[in-house]
This record gives C-alpha cells, sequence and structure tokens, in this order.
C-alpha cells in the first residue's frame, strides 16, 4: 500500500520515541517534525531527513502531510488535535486525550469527518495478558463480578524525573500527576475491561513525596452496578511498587501479577454453595489454571500501524480516541473527589471540574526548578 505522510508534533521523550518506531515502519513516511524548542526541531529534523517546524499551526497550514502524531504537553492535545481534524488531517494522540472531560467533549466534537481517523495511543490494549483477562471477564467464566482490586504502585519516579520539564506535575501545565500521566492506561483498562463505575470516592496525596503540587499518592473506593466493588490504588513514590489485578466473581477469582495470569475456577458458584451447603465453615473447592501467556504484545508499534491500516485499509482501531474520554473521566473524578471530601457520581459535571482545575491553576503559588534532560530509554517507562 502507499505509504501514509506522516508528521510528529512534540519532540520529547515520547515525540522521539514514535520516532524511533516510525523509522522501522514501511508503510509510513514521515515528512515533518514540530517543536517549540528550535534546538529540539533542528536535531531532529536533520537526523530524519525531513523539515523541522516551531509551531504546530505553520505545519498544518502546508500540508506537507495526511496525518499527524501528537505527543505534546497534555493541554495541547485538544487544541492541537482539535485544529487538525478539522483542516482534513487524520489525528492519533498520546495519552490523555485531554486533560479533562469538557476539553475532551471539545476534542471529540471536532471530528466530524467520518472519513478521517482519529485514534488514541492506547498501547496495553494490544498485551496479551490484557486481552486474555478482558476474555474471561466478557465471557461471564468469572460469573457475576463482586470486587475488582488492582494495586498499581511500580510507578515509581525520583524527584530527577519531575525536574525534567518545566510542565510536568503542575496544575496548569500537566493537569494533575500520576492519574494524567502514569495512569491513563491503567484506567483504561480499566473501562476497557469492566465498564465504567458509577461512583468514586477517593483520596489523593498531593507532593507527598515529591516536591510537586499534584497527585503522587491515589487511593480510591469504586461502586459498580449491582453488588460489585472496587480499589484503585497507584502511587510514583513507591519502591518496589506492586502491579496486581485481582478479579473476584461469583464462579472464581482471576490474578495477574509479575507477569502471571491465574485463575481460580471454583466448582460450584460460591452463592449456589453457600444456599445449599451444610457445613458451617466448607467453601467451595476450586481448580487453580496458570494461563499460559507469550509476550507483551505489539505495544506502540503495533498501535501505529493500526492507524496506518485504518487510514488505507479501513482497518477497525485498536483504541479509538473517542473512548479516551472514560479514563480521562475517571481521573478525574478521583480527584474531584479527594478535593470536594465526596463521592463523585458517573457520568460526573465536566465543566464543575473544569471550574475546580481553573480554580487550582490561577491560586496556585508554586514554583517549579526545572532542567532540560532528554530521556535516552524510554521502554524503561512501560
Amino acid at each position: 500500500m502507499e505509504p501514509v505522510k506522516l508528521a510528529v508534533i512534540g519532540i520529547g521523550n515520547m515525540g522521539t520515541f514514535h520516532l524511533a518506531n516510525i523509522s522501522k515502519q514501511p508503510k509510513v513516511e514521515l515528512t515533518a517534525v514540530c517543536d517549540i524548542v528550535p534546538e529540539r526541531t533542528q536535531t531532529m529534523a536533520e537526523m530524519y531527513g525531513v523539515k523541522g517546524y516551531n509551531d504546530s499551526e505553520s505545519l498544518l497550514a502546508d500540508h506537507i502531510c495526511e496525518a499527524v502524531i501528537i505527543a505534546t504537553p497534555h493541554y495541547f492535545h485538544t487544541t492541537i488535535g482539535a485544529s487538525a481534524l478539522q483542516q482534513g488531517y487524520h489525528v492519533l494522540v498520546e495519552k490523555p486525550i485531554s486533560v479533562h472531560k469538557a476539553d475532551c467533549e471539545r476534542l471529540i466534537a471536532a471530528h466530524t469527518n467520518s472519513n478521517l481517523v482519529f485514534a488514541a495511543m492506547f498501547q496495553m490494549r494490544t498485551d496479551p495478558h490484557y486481552q486474555k483477562i478482558r476474555e474471561i471477564v466478557k465471557s461471564g467464566k468469572l460469573g457475576p463480578l463482586t470486587r475488582i482490586n488492582w494495586i498499581i504502585t511500580d510507578w515509581f519516579r525520583p524527584e530527577f524525573y519531575y525536574t525534567s520539564g518545566g510542565w510536568r506535575a503542575t496544575w496548569k501545565g500537566e493537569g494533575g500527576g500520576v492519574l494524567l500521566n502514569q495512569c491513563p492506561h491503567n484506567l483504561d483498562q480499566i473501562q476497557w475491561i469492566f465498564g465504567m463505575p458509577e461512583q468514586i470516592h477517593s483520596y489523593c496525596g498531593l507532593g507527598w513525596w515529591h516536591n510537586i503540587e499534584v497527585e503522587d499518592q491515589v487511593t480510591t473506593y469504586m461502586k459498580y452496578p449491582g453488588k460489585c466493588t472496587g480499589v484503585f490504588v497507584t502511587s510514583t513514590g513507591e519502591a518496589p511498587g506492586t502491579n496486581r489485578l485481582e478479579i473476584i466473581g461469583d464462579r472464581g477469582k482471576l490474578i495477574f501479577e509479575n507477569g502471571k495470569l491465574v485463575l481460580f475456577q471454583n466448582q460450584i458458584p460460591t452463592s449456589e454453595f453457600s444456599q445449599t451447603t451444610r457445613g458451617m465453615f466448607t467453601r467451595p473447592d476450586f481448580e487453580e489454571i496458570e494461563i499460559p501467556i507469550d509476550g507483551v504484545g505489539g505495544q506502540h508499534a503495533e498501535v501505529l500501524e493500526n492507524f496506518l491500516d485504518a487510514i488505507r485499509l479501513g482497518s477497525p482501531l485498536i483504541a479509538p480516541a473517542e473512548e479516551g474520554i472514560h479514563s480521562v473521566e475517571l481521573a478525574n473524578a478521583m480527584l474531584f473527589s479527594s478535593f470536594t471530601h465526596q463521592p463523585i457520581d458517573l457520568p460526573m459535571d465536566g465543566c464543575a471540574y473544569e471550574k475546580l482545575l481553573m480554580g487550582l491553576i490561577e491560586s496556585s503559588t508554586y514554583s517549579k526548578q526545572s532542567i532540560n534532560v532528554i530521556e535516552s530509554d524510554m521502554k524503561k517507562s512501560f
């Protein structure tokens, strides 16, 4: 097929990572790079032999490409993404698709041309472990779900990480901390596998472990329809961290930890056993089954190729960008609940949260010292 002419807007850590993937992908022709830092633009333009821009509107006005990857700081995902869509470009946007729900709605509203492909970089959807988890949950093999626990605290970041960019970990520059930067993938998995909860009650620690003004510690309680609850715990200040997803249903439980996926399948559903047994301290017998899964999927490279195939071949998207609003809403609701000290019902009022966030920006007295750092190995982050 004819290569897709593509430009990358934002060539910091993630943008540089995408450029490396693009260079290995025969279905794409890189035509331009864009960044507000002139030295960075010049370096990457010369390295890849393409045209360099220092503002996205100039790039879009030149029509030097037919598709863009947006890997800028988060707030610009909305403005650049909407402008690109309105000017007829296919768009692949990094996570989160926007900082808050109201901006998500604005970005999604700009996608009025169904011929334009609009995708999000949720590469964890390509991981066969999570694909199998989703398959098991959706199949009903666990029965009605009763509890979901995800402890995801292996997002450790040292203080040096937060000095690597003036926009990082500020309300004005990033709009949040661990929930907006590290956890959009985990939050996307939650809604992709289990659907959206109906209520969130959360406590977020602001700058508990780092000199930042946003959250680096989160404990959240989720209420789902029926008799299912969930707990989500995350942090960038814990080492060694934990990544344990535990899913319990009437017919057993599923645990994913340390790369192993284990199913504990009850021989008799818990509810049925409870009503029929005549023993006071008995419990259902179960079979322990380790589910063999190899590899971690195609990750970023697979999402990129899927984006290109969607443009040329009409292939269904792994992660339509419209679905990105759900992980943003979860993150917003967790912060909103923590700030208001009360549960938040979903769907939440996106405008109310936007007002709170703008207030945090206006009242901020936080002064950040930052240095320019080029991360040489982004794979350590995944």
